[in-house]
């Protein structure tokens, strides 16, 4: 391993020295999200392997290389898992545990459990001097002013070559249950959402959609709740008569149903994802919860109890898109382009006022100083 990681070291301290431009890449499951891909690509998926691992104290240290669903597949041994359900993209296992935190993406859960950067600990990075630095630890306290180890998530690799990642884990919850509901709206829904969110239930996940049943085109309101036995059996008779209230088609599914479909809510494995047409982008908008219903003429799909809203919409979509998440409090995201497109011109992420630009420009300087690491990833300007 240590060779490994010197001849790593030896190809950043080159393209140092050169100015050459590198492209981090670990499984390649992400090629599609950001920007743009630059440079020569710099393979980390030889840095493998779990390094340490305490189920008693919920943390466990792996290499950036380490497929996820080696990770996940120790855990679950343990009976715990990465609550934030990182999304695992591309076949034979792709996504790496370096690329999740670089990603900063999260699964269907992110709403109730936290997201990525909730549960990093400490991380040990290489950066465009060709240093090995670390930040963090294993333990919340061992953290003493800014919190580095977190900034690298969702960074995408432009700050640096991530080479170890310390995470806290959870136990599984004891019980779990999906309740399905057939004909309610969108706004509805998110009405009966935000209205449970401020009371004591278990409610872990939830997905909004329209889907096509028994030859009539609805919309399917899904919820997942976990926690304690008790508490998850006596809130789901009381969430099933609050959708039938409303008119609703309300049912718990099963568990063994239920979960390939949660599966694939996170993957993006869904038809809704799946069977988007070629001439349209996925768009993801992140805004508050409490956001009313979006009136935009696209096809929607709504997690995060309301807090993330996935659209299919063309690129000449893209100022209303962003017109309509700013005007909300929120974001608009390029998440996956069109077939063939070319997206160049166009920014994935929403742009940044001028002093976050700046925080963002020096930053980048600080750690990549030759600008080496998947320049232009983010934003074109750095």
């Amino acid at each position: 391993m240590y060779s490994e990681l010197r001849q790593i070291t030896d190809r950043v301290r080159a393209a140092q020295a050169r100015g050459t431009p590198l492209r981090i890449r670990g499984g390649g499951s992400k090629d599609f999200y950001g920007q743009s891909l630059h440079g020569e690509p710099l393979d980390v998926g030889a840095l493998r392997g779990i390094i340490s691992y305490e189920p008693s104290e919920l943390v466990v240290t792996v290499r950036a290389g380490t497929p996820l669903s080696e990770l996940q597949a120790a855990l679950a041994e343990k009976g715990q898992h990465l609550a934030f359900e990182p999304p695992c993209f591309g076949a034979g296992g792709a996504t790496t545990c370096g690329g999740m935190v670089a990603a900063g993406l999260s699964g269907p859960a992110r709403a109730n459990a936290g997201a990525v950067r909730d549960f990093v600990l400490g991380v040990t990075l290489l950066n465009g001097r060709a240093e090995l630095l670390t930040f963090g630890g294993q333990v919340i306290k061992n953290v003493a002013g800014y919190d580095v180890s977190r900034l690298m998530v969702g960074a995408l690799g432009t700050l640096g070559v991530l080479t170890e990642i310390s995470l806290k884990v959870l136990p599984r919850a004891p019980a779990e249950a999906t309740l399905a509901c057939i004909g309610l709206s969108q706004q509805t829904a998110l009405d009966l959402l935000h209205r449970w969110s401020g009371q004591p239930l278990p409610l872990n996940a939830s997905c909004w959609l329209v889907e096509t049943h028994a030859g009539a085109t609805r919309g399917h309101l899904y919820l997942r709740l976990r926690g304690a036995v008790a508490a998850v059996e006596a809130a789901c008779p009381r969430l099933l008569a609050d959708l039938r209230a409303l008119g609703g088609e309300a049912t718990r599914m099963d568990n063994t149903m239920a979960a390939p479909d949660w599966n694939a809510c996170r993957d993006q494995t869904l038809p809704f994802f799946q069977e988007r047409r070629d001439e349209l982008g996925l768009w993801r908008l992140s805004v508050p919860q409490t956001t009313p219903a979006l009136e935009l003429p696209f096809d929607t799909l709504v997690e995060w109890h309301g807090g993330q809203r996935w659209f299919q919409a063309p690129l000449s979509a893209l100022e209303q898109l962003r017109q309509c998440a700013a005007a909300a409090g929120g974001t608009a995201t390029l998440f996956r382009a069109p077939a063939g497109a070319d997206t160049s011109s166009s920014q994935r992420f929403s742009p940044l006022q001028s002093a976050l630009s700046r925080i963002h420009q020096q930053l980048k300087h600080e750690f990549d100083p030759a600008g080496i690491f998947n320049r232009g990833r983010m934003y074109a300007e750095f």
